[in-house]
């Protein structure tokens, strides 16, 4: 989840406008994190499962 859509649950603002040090601090935390920090394993599972399962249909695909 990106931290444009969260609330702060101590100033109960908006987390992106970092309103306060709660706020600030996991805004940071979810920045250093970067765009797949957020998902659990079981999630990143299922993107790895996937992306293997287009590769071989790709591959399946292709003229010998």
């Amino acid at each position: 989840m990106t931290y444009d859509r969260l609330v702060c649950a101590n100033c109960a603002g908006p987390v992106a406008e970092g309103r306060c040090r709660v706020c600030r601090a996991h805004r940071e935390r979810l920045q250093q994190q970067g765009p797949l920090g957020g998902l659990s394993p079981v999630a990143l599972l299922t993107l790895l499962v996937l992306l293997v399962a287009a590769v071989a249909l790709v591959a399946a695909h292709q003229p010998a």
